[in-house]
C-alpha cells in the first residue's frame, strides 16, 4: 500500500490550513490528455453504488480502475475480484481517500460514499489535481456544496455530479418539448419520490466491528457511538449522515423537475410538510414529504413517499410530470388538457452530449426505463459515467452534462425541503393544506398522501404531523432572509481534520 506521513499531509491539507495541495506535472494538473493515454481511476465507498462506479470504469477502453478506497476491510475481496473480471487488474486497496490523493499517477475519483463526506473528498480531489465523479446529491448541506464548486473552479477541475437523467437522450428530449413552449407555458414541475421504505428498527450502541475504521467512516460527521443502523445503507435515513428519500432517490428527479424550469437555480420561497409514519424506529428522516418551491414563473413541486407497496395497493411511483397552460407532459408524451391517451412528443434539439450506450435522440430503447431496480437505470449511468470521462480528456467542462454547480443547485434544494420541515411544527391532521391549497397539482399531491395513510391504516383522527416553516431565500447570497436559525441549517458545525473551509479564497 501507497504510505504517506499522515501529520505532514495535514499539515498542508486543507483539512487544517485552507491551503491547496502543491501539485505539479502530473497527468491531472491540467494538461489534455491523448485519446490513448490511460486514466486512472479511485473509486472510494465501493459497498453499494460504487460497485457500479467499478463495472462501468473497468470495462472502458482506456480507463482503469486503480484503486479501490474504503473505511471497512471487508468489502475489498469482493470488489476486488469484480474489477479483475470487469477490468483485467488488480487495483490497489486504501482506507483512507488521503492516502491516494497524494499519488501523481491517479487522474481521477469516482465518489460513492455516504453522502456527508461527498463535499470534503471532492475538495481535496480537486485541491490535489484530480478530476472528480461524485454521486448524488454532491453535499450534505449547502454551504459545503458551494465551496465543492469554488474547488472545481480554482483548481480547474472536470467535476460532473452523479444525476445520470442529464446524459439520458429521452428525458433530455422531453425537458427540450417543455422549454419549446409548443406545449403551453410552464406552470408547475412536479418530481414523485414514492419507493418502498420500511421500518430499520433499532439497533444499540456497540464496538464497531474490528475491520472498520469508524472515526474515518464519520469523517466531518458528528462524533458519536456506533450502531449497526448505519453502515452500510441506513445512514441515509439519520440527518448527521444523510438527507432522508428526498435526498436519495429524490434529488434524481428534483434535478430533472428543476431542469424543466428555463434557467432556474435557487427558489425565491420554500414550504415542506410531513413525517415519518407508518412505524416507530431508529430513522430521523421523514418517510412522507410534501415541498413547494417558488420560482418567478413555475412552481416546483415534489412528493416523496416511502409508504408504498402492493399489498396496500399504493403505487411506487419515480417520474416527473410538467404541467403546463395547455395540459400535461410526461413520459415522452404530451396530454392535452391533463386528458386522453397522450401523443408522442415532437423532436427536439437537446443540447446533451451523447456518449456511451447513449448515442441516439430518436429512440427510447438506448435506456428503457430510468429506474434503480432494472438494466435502464444503469446504461443511464453509463451514459453519464462516458461522458465524464469524455469531459477529462477534452479538459472542457462545457462538455459535461452534469457540471458541479448544476449539482450543487439541485442537491441543494432537497437541503432546502429539509431545512423548512426541521423547523416545522407538530399539528393534527385536518385534512386541509393551508398554503397552496388552491394550486391543483399541490392539492392532489396532499390528496395523495392522505390515501395511502388509509390504504396502509393509519388513523387521520388525531394524527400529528410536521408543518414546516415558509422559508424566504435570496438565490444569488444562498441565505434565507431574516432568519438566524434557518441559515445556521446552511452548514454544520466543523469536526477537525474534516471540516470543510469557510472559503477558498
Amino acid at each position: 500500500m501507497y504510505q504517506i506521513d499522515r501529520r505532514e499531509f495535514l499539515k498542508s491539507s486543507i483539512a487544517v490550513t485552507g491551503g491547496a495541495f502543491a501539485i505539479s506535472g502530473t497527468k491531472s494538473s491540467g494538461n489534455i490528455l491523448g485519446a490513448n493515454e490511460r486514466i486512472r481511476v479511485a473509486v472510494a465507498g465501493i459497498h453499494g453504488r460504487g460497485g457500479l462506479h467499478m463495472d462501468h470504469f473497468a470495462k472502458m477502453k482506456g480507463v482503469e480502475v486503480a484503486y479501490l478506497v474504503d473505511p471497512d476491510n471487508r468489502v475489498f475481496g469482493p470488489s476486488l475480484k469484480r474489477v479483475q473480471k470487469a477490468g483485467g487488474n488488480t487495483p490497489k486497496t486504501a482506507k483512507d481517500i488521503r492516502e491516494v490523493l497524494d499519488d501523481p499517477t491517479i487522474n481521477a475519483v469516482s465518489i460513492a460514499t455516504p453522502n456527508h463526506w461527498h463535499s470534503l473528498m471532492t475538495i481535496w480531489a480537486c485541491q490535489s489535481g484530480k478530476d472528480v465523479y461524485v454521486e448524488k446529491p454532491c453535499s450534505h448541506n449547502i454551504h459545503e456544496g458551494r465551496i465543492a464548486v469554488e474547488a472545481a473552479r480554482k483548481f480547474n477541475r472536470i467535476v460532473q455530479h452523479g444525476t445520470q437523467q442529464r446524459s439520458y437522450p429521452f428525458r433530455a428530449n422531453e425537458i427540450a418539448a417543455v422549454h419549446s413552449g409548443k406545449y403551453g407555458k410552464l406552470l408547475v414541475a412536479k418530481g414523485y419520490c414514492c419507493k418502498t421504505r420500511r421500518s430499520i428498527g433499532f439497533r444499540e450502541t456497540e464496538n464497531p466491528p474490528p475491520a472498520l475504521d469508524f472515526n474515518l467512516w464519520l469523517g466531518p460527521a458528528a462524533t458519536q457511538p456506533y450502531h449497526g443502523n448505519l453502515v452500510h445503507y441506513n445512514w441515509h435515513w439519520f440527518w448527521d449522515f444523510g438527507n432522508g428519500d428526498t435526498g436519495n432517490q429524490g434529488v434524481h428527479e428534483m434535478d430533472v423537475a428543476r431542469w424543466a424550469i428555463k434557467g432556474a437555480t435557487l427558489p425565491k420561497r420554500v414550504f415542506s410538510l410531513g413525517g415519518r409514519f407508518g412505524y416507530q424506529d431508529q430513522g430521523e428522516t421523514p418517510n412522507t414529504q410534501l415541498t413547494a418551491y417558488e420560482y418567478d414563473d413555475a412552481l416546483l413541486l415534489f412528493e416523496t413517499r416511502g409508504l408504498v407497496g402492493k399489498k396496500e395497493g399504493v403505487a411506487r411511483i419515480v417520474q416527473n410530470e410538467y404541467y403546463t397552460t395547455d395540459g400535461m407532459i410526461t413520459d415522452g408524451k404530451f396530454y392535452p388538457h391533463g386528458h386522453g391517451e397522450g401523443e408522442p412528443l415532437a423532436q427536439f434539439e437537446t443540447g446533451v452530449a451523447l456518449a456511451g450506450p447513449c448515442t441516439s435522440v430518436d429512440s427510447r430503447t438506448d435506456v428503457e426505463r430510468i429506474d434503480d431496480q432494472d438494466s435502464g437505470y444503469n446504461r443511464a449511468a453509463a451514459c453519464h459515467l462516458h461522458n465524464f470521462i469524455d469531459a477529462v480528456r477534452s479538459r472542457n467542462t462545457s462538455d459535461l452534462n452534469a457540471d458541479i454547480e448544476i449539482g450543487h443547485y439541485s442537491s441543494a434544494l432537497c437541503h432546502l425541503s429539509n431545512i423548512s420541515y426541521r423547523l416545522g411544527t407538530m399539528e393534527k391532521w385536518d385534512g386541509q393544506l393551508k398554503r397552496y391549497g388552491d394550486n391543483k397539482q399541490v392539492a392532489d399531491a396532499f390528496e395523495n398522501i392522505a390515501d395511502g395513510f388509509k390504504k396502509f391504516q393509519i388513523p387521520l383522527n388525531g394524527l400529528q404531523y410536521r408543518v414546516g416553516r415558509v422559508l424566504d431565500f435570496n438565490p444569488q447570497l444562498e441565505r434565507f432572509i431574516n432568519d438566524d436559525e434557518a441559515n445556521q441549517l446552511l452548514t454544520r458545525p466543523a469536526r477537525k481534520p474534516f471540516d470543510v473551509p469557510e472559503t477558498l479564497g
